[in-house]
This record gives structure tokens, sequence and C-alpha cells, in this order.
């Protein structure tokens, strides 16, 4: 047998660094297991969705595919119990029908079977194709990935990208719009500094809620310029653009005004706090109403500026969705309209 000895890279540990060292081991190997059972789950079901669903279709009639589940289901959970009852083979034949080869391929391994459950429901591979890497990107469990879903993130995704036309400097699937900030538990009257406490209390909540891999850098950051100082309300670190983005709150609606105070806000910590090979800094104007158009009209996207809407209030699902319906449609007629030739264009 051979003799280990210890190599210069082993330095000693004592107990508490022995405990910390195993245990470190121990949890890397349990995520190992885990990422490969993910892997073998979502791929065997998928195949196994795969086998039924070419079956069915090679007998040709639809009574013959639900007796061909029942007998199947039937015969599968006597031998290896309920996982293989008749929903969950029906949910993995969707799968199979759902998700090509190809875009089995493209899940992130971080994707459970559970994850694929909440998927399936969803009617475009778009939408399948987000919330997966949302899993992936910010490390969903169940419950999250759920509550994303329920809080329509795709959708107000797609508001948000349609106020940046194609070239901006402002990259798409930065932010949402509205903002949903229900979980703070604000009362119907409240001051800016009520809102800045209640985001920095739950920042890890409105940190998976205003964008994907945001850092918090500071609150009240000041900002000297001759004799007076200015003071950012927010500022974060978004590690997927490598650049800084600076949030200011508004009570009330969206004001032309607040555009240069927001520039001014940009072009400073561009001079003093953007660093080397990092991307100009962005600006997100948080404000409890915002015109649409009117924020078009202004192309505050050319100064790296988004604006969106922030909703305090908690609102049951079906007004929810018939709120952010309402906005989508108004977005995607928008995103059309800029994609209509110009009368110059007409005339030329």
């Amino acid at each position: 047998m051979t003799e280990l000895s210890p190599t210069p890279q082993d330095r000693a540990l004592g107990d508490d660094g022995l405990f910390e060292a195993a245990s470190l081991l121990i949890e890397e190997g349990r995520a190992a297991v885990a990422y490969q059972a993910n892997v073998v789950s979502v791929v065997g079901n998928w195949r196994l969705g795969r086998l039924v669903h070419v079956e069915i279709l090679r007998r040709g009639r639809a009574d013959y595919g639900r007796q061909i589940l029942a007998t199947l289901s039937r015969n599968l959970t006597r031998r290896y119990g309920r996982a293989f009852d008749k929903s969950s083979l029906s949910r993995m034949v969707q799968f199979a029908r759902e998700y090509s080869e190809e875009a089995l391929a493209a899940l992130p391994p971080a994707v459970s079977w559970s994850h694929v459950r909440l998927l399936l429901p969803l009617t475009t591979q778009e939408a399948r194709d987000f919330y997966a890497q949302e899993t992936a990107a910010k490390r969903l469990g169940v419950r999250d990935l759920g509550k994303a879903i329920s809080s329509k993130a795709f959708e107000r995704r797609e508001i948000a990208n349609a106020q940046i036309p194609q070239g901006s400097a402002v990259p798409v699937d930065t932010f949402r719009d509205p903002v949903l900030l229900g979980f703070l538990g604000l009362e119907d009257s409240y001051l800016e500094a009520d809102l800045e406490q209640a985001i920095l209390r739950d920042l890890e909540a409105f940190l998976l809620e205003v964008g994907r891999g945001f850092a918090f850098v500071g609150r009240q950051v000041r900002m000297p310029m001759g004799s007076r100082d200015y003071h950012l309300d927010l500022l974060f670190y978004s590690r997927p653009l490598s650049r800084l983005v600076a949030v200011e709150l508004k009570l009330g609606e969206f004001l032309p005004e607040y555009e240069g105070q927001m520039k001014f806000y940009l072009k400073w910590l561009d001079k003093h706090e953007r660093g080397e090979g990092e991307g100009a800094p962005i600006g997100l104007i948080l404000c409890a109403a915002a015109n649409r158009d009117q924020v078009e009209l202004m192309e505050l996207h050319q100064d790296n500026i988004v604006v969106a809407e922030y909703w305090t209030e908690l609102l049951p699902k079906k007004e929810l969705e018939s709120r952010l319906q309402v906005l989508l449609r108004d977005a995607q007629e928008r995103v059309a309209r800029r994609a209509l030739p110009s009368a110059d264009g007409d005339a030329t």
C-alpha cells in the first residue's frame, strides 16, 4: 500500500480547521451528487416520455394513448412506486413533446425535474427558457421559481425591454417593469426614506426582483461637487454587465427633470468610480407611476437611463395578470410602431 505523506501544499489545520475542511469536502460531494442526480432524472424522464409518445403515435388513436398511459403507469407504479403514476407519465410525455433534443441539452443542470414540472404549463418556449436561465443564474429553489412565474417576471422583462431600442447602450434583459415590491409590507402612506429602509431590510428579495447578478454597493452615496454634496439613493454593481447601476427612488409619477439629476449621477460615477474594464454606469429611476409614451419620447436610453414603475401593493393573481396584460400589449404596440418606416423614409 502506498504511504501518504504531507506535501508543501498541505498546511497544519488544527481540530477546528480539520472540521471545516472535512465539512467543505462533504458539502462539495453532496452538491456534485445532487447536480448529477438532476441531470440523470431530467434526461431519464425525457427519454421515458419520448418512448411513450412514439408508441402512442405508432398506434395512431387517442383512445390507445389513454390506454397505454393507464396500463403502463399501473405496471410501473407497482414495480417502482408513485413517481410513475399516470399524471407523472403524462408530464413526461408532455416534456418530450415540448422539448426537442436541442432544447433538452440547453437546459441548465441546476434545473431539476421539480423545476421542469413548473415550466411545462408555460405557453411558449421563450418563457420556459427565460425561467430556466433565471433558475440557474439566481439558484432558485422550486418555491422561488413558482413565485417568479406567478409574478410574471418574463412578461415584466418584456415590458422593460420595450423601452430599449435596438442598438441602445442599455443592455436588454437587465431590468423588469413594473418592479413588484409588495414583499416590503409598506402601508398606503410612506416616505421616500421608508421605501429605502424597507428595501435595505429585505435587500436579498429586492436583488432577486430588480435584476440578475446585482450586488449591493451603498446607500445615500455621497458625490461632492464644488461646495455641495449630492447623494444617490442606492448603488449596485451588476456582475453580468460589469458596470455600476445607480438607483433613484421617487414616490410620485415620473417627471422629466429626473433625467437631469440621473445624468449628473452617472457622469460623476463614470469619472470617479468606474473601474478599469467596466462598462459605463446605468441609471434606474424607480417611480410610483410612469407615462411610458413620455419616457419613450425622451429617449432616455441614449443616456444609459431606464425608468420603471414599482408596485408596493400585493395584488390578487387575476388583477396582476390583467394589469400586466395591458402593459405588455402597450409595450408590444410601441415596439411595432418603432419598426414602421418614418414619414421621411416613405418620402424617399
